[in-house]
């Protein structure tokens, strides 16, 4: 599992995070963002470069490079729903003029889920002196970053799969990642479920995960889960499923309980146990995280996810908030069986894509470049994304306070329900879980 790495990530299909206490202050984020920007000045000093990677002409003309990767054809978690994406954004920006009348070129490249490959495209990336990474999707950051930062190149709209998205100076992530969806979980069944037991891994990594979603369920004002452990590597899940359906309907109050199945690669083989089991204990919900439950999934399982709660860091995909991107992608990408509207890697490129256009919008027509990029951004600029995300800053001033995730802006998810066969609103609005996430770390 990818979670025994140095580099914590997140399980491939629940992707919940592995929480770990850190005590890093900002102070010393902050400072860490100072070095980490006279590093990028020395090497590119050193290496007595006159033009500084990605740069474009500061007459407002010229190309902009980017890069766009993620996982494709493998055996494990694929996303090529986010090249797609940023292909398909690119031809529509170029159509329309451009950005401030420079054109848009982005690369793409297939991290194949393996930690070499993923090194191998930010060494592509550093070489075509692309001015950012955006809207990307690896769970190898430890291997892409290094070389990221040595060339000052930012990371801009990952998907938040590693906790080197927010700890990384040059990360400037759109979303909460999972620790933002694990914690607002605990939130959301809090309000809406009685017992609540997770399923999990008997692994060291496995330990760590009813971390977040306890601090979520406690803020709630809701006991702590039951922490159900499974064999890493079983075939089948029957016992467990009875077993955690007994758990969470025994409540006094008779409240429908939640059952969240956290099982990596093999949740899909718990949930058909549950499905059986579930005949004799109907109160009894599942719930999930967007990303592991999606429109597509439901549509494929039949009643199976019915009555799920989930949480997700975007509005409900037929939110009209996503008519801009429904447009492009039926002007640019109609008929691409790749991009999924409600995919949350394609929402997390989309609106990457959009605060890149922003940054470069502000730039006027001063010269685009990693380094202008990275100044424009650290300076506090404010980027609407049409209400997708609460406005979006990555200045000091911004960061959360949360020591174990000093790069996170934006910690706020929004709470959703199948209902009928659809991914539906469950309660409108925002939710924000810094609090959560802070009193977390600090426990």
């Amino acid at each position: 599992m990818t979670g025994r790495r140095h580099t914590r990530t997140f399980l491939p299909a629940l992707r919940l995070p592995i929480a770990r206490t850190r005590t890093r202050t900002r102070t010393r984020t902050k400072a860490r963002v100072l070095s980490a920007g006279a590093l990028a000045v020395c090497v590119s000093t050193a290496a007595g470069c006159g033009v500084v990677p990605g740069t474009t002409g500061g007459s407002g003309g010229g190309t902009v490079t980017v890069m766009t990767w993620a996982p494709e054809k493998t055996g494990a978690t694929n996303k090529p729903g986010m090249p797609a994406m940023a292909k398909a954004y690119a031809r529509w920006v170029n159509n329309h003029g451009g950005v401030n009348g420079r054109k848009l070129k982005v690369l793409t490249c297939n991290d194949h889920n393996d930690t070499v490959a993923a090194a191998n495209c930010a060494r592509r990336a550093v070489k075509a002196d692309v001015v950012a990474v955006v809207g990307s999707y690896s769970q190898h950051a430890r291997s892409f970053f290094s070389p990221l930062e040595a060339a000052g190149i930012p990371y801009l709209g990952g998907y938040g799969v590693t906790d080197d998205e927010f700890t990384s100076p040059l990360s400037y992530p759109v979303n909460g990642g999972q620790p933002s969806l694990l914690a607002g979980l605990g939130q959301q069944l809090a309000r809406a479920c009685g017992p609540v037991t997770l399923i999990r891994p008997d692994t060291t990594a496995g330990d760590e995960l009813p971390v977040l979603l306890d601090a979520g369920l406690t803020a709630g004002r809701h006991s702590a889960s039951v922490d159900q452990r499974a064999a890493e590597d079983a075939t089948e899940y029957s016992g467990h499923a009875r077993r955690a359906l007994r758990r969470a309907s025994t409540d006094p109050q008779k409240e429908e309980g939640c059952v969240i199945p956290a099982l990596g690669d093999r949740t899909d083989t718990f949930m058909d146990s549950f499905r059986r089991s579930r005949e004799n204990y109907p109160a009894v919900h599942t719930a999930s995280v967007l990303g592991s439950v999606d429109q597509s999934m439901i549509d494929a399982t039949g009643s199976t996810y019915e009555g799920a709660y989930v949480t997700g860091w975007y509005p409900a995909s037929s939110d009209k908030r996503w008519k801009p991107m429904r447009e492009v992608i039926r002007e640019e990408a109609f008929g691409d069986n790749r991009i999924d509207v409600a995919d949350p890697g394609v929402q997390t490129t989309w609106v990457a894509y959009t605060a890149l256009t922003k940054a470069i919008e502000s730039l006027g027509g001063d010269e685009v470049s990693a380094r202008t990029l990275r100044r424009t951004l650290d300076d506090g600029l404010r980027i609407d994304t049409g209400g997708l995300t609460p406005t979006l800053s990555w200045s000091f001033r911004d960061l959360i306070t949360a020591s174990g995730f000093p790069r996170l802006v934006n910690a706020d998810v929004t709470f959703q329900e199948v209902r009928e066969g659809k991914l539906v609103t469950e309660r409108r609005g925002f939710v924000n879980v810094s609090k959560v996430l802070e009193n977390a770390v600090a426990s």
